[in-house]
């Protein structure tokens, strides 16, 4: 079972940026899948999340990004917009269900002018 996160880099603030998680061994469709990132000196906290086909999003990041995912690439995304520092983290992108539990390998969203 593999999730490779990809699509971080460096933006500028206001800018946007797709991330993509795709995944190998594990069918996403039959798992609660999410977006959680890591900044500096903090602790890992979760963004989003998929479960039950139903779309969550905490406050720092509601109305600026958008999760999704497509079952036929197997693959999960994250839109970012309106990207400011405090965004500045590496995004793990993780699959759960009972008994499972498994991480991206974590990809760098550096956001500065």
């Amino acid at each position: 079972v593999q999730l490779q996160a990809s699509g971080g880099g460096l933006v500028q603030p206001g800018g946007s940026q797709r991330l993509s998680c795709a995944a190998s061994g594990v069918g996403l469709d039959y798992y609660a899948v999410g977006w959680f990132r890591q900044a500096p000196g903090k602790e890992r906290e979760r963004i989003s999340c998929i479960t039950d086909d139903t779309t969550y999003y905490e406050d720092p990041v509601k109305g600026r990004f958008t999760i999704s995912r497509d079952n036929a690439k197997n693959t999960l995304y994250l839109q970012m917009n309106s990207l400011n520092s405090e965004d500045t983290a590496v995004y793990y992108c993780n699959a759960w269900a009972p008994s499972y539990n498994y991480w991206g390998q974590g990809t760098q969203v550096t956001v500065s002018s």
